[in-house]
C-alpha cells in the first residue's frame, strides 16, 4: 500500500543514510512530492526547474536523481525507450512494487496495483530454489485514447 511522505519524512530518510538535505535535493524532491504518481526523467525535472526560473543545471539534476535513487527515496524505472524515469519511492520495502502499463504510441504510463503473480512467483521459487524478493512487470500496448484514435 503506498505511503504518503512529507518533505520532513524525506529529510529524515536522508539523514538516516548520512546525507544532508541540500537546497538542490530539496527542490528536486519537492517536484516529485508535487506530482505524485508521475514518472519523470532528468530532462522532465530540469524542464520544470527551468520553468520555475531555477539555476540548477542538468548535471546536478542527474547527480541528485541517481543519489536519491541509490538511497531509496526515488525509484528508477526503464520503460523500454532508453530513458530512465523516476518516481517517489512510497512503498513498503517488504511489499511488491506496482506494475506499469506503457502505451507504445503516446508513451503514457499507467500504474497497475494488482499483483496477480504471487502464485507464479511461489511456483518458480519452489522449482528453482531461487529466493525471489521482488519483481517488476511492464505491459506494452495501446491506451484507451490511442486505441480510439487508431480506430477512428
Amino acid at each position: 500500500m503506498p505511503m504518503t511522505f512529507t518533505m520532513e519524512d524525506l529529510q529524515k530518510r536522508l539523514q538516516e543514510r548520512q546525507h544532508k538535505m541540500t537546497p538542490q535535493r530539496r527542490i528536486v524532491l519537492q517536484i516529485f512530492l508535487d506530482r505524485p504518481g508521475e514518472h519523470l526523467s532528468a530532462e522532465d525535472v530540469h524542464g520544470i526547474l527551468r520553468s520555475n526560473h531555477s539555476e540548477i543545471g542538468l548535471a546536478t539534476v542527474y547527480r541528485s536523481l541517481e543519489l536519491l535513487n541509490k538511497l531509496g527515496l526515488l525509484q528508477k524505472m526503464e520503460f523500454g525507450d532508453g530513458c530512465s524515469r523516476y518516481e517517489l519511492n512510497t512503498t513498503d520495502p517488504s511489499a511488491h512494487q506496482h506494475h506499469h502499463l506503457i502505451c507504445i504510441r503516446c508513451n503514457k504510463v499507467i500504474e497497475f496495483e494488482d499483483d496477480l503473480l504471487e502464485a507464479l512467483e511461489q511456483d518458480i521459487a519452489d522449482k528453482s530454489g531461487f529466493r525471489i524478493v521482488d519483481h517488476q512487470v511492464k505491459f506494452f500496448g495501446y491506451c484507451k485514447e490511442c486505441q480510439n484514435s487508431i480506430e477512428n
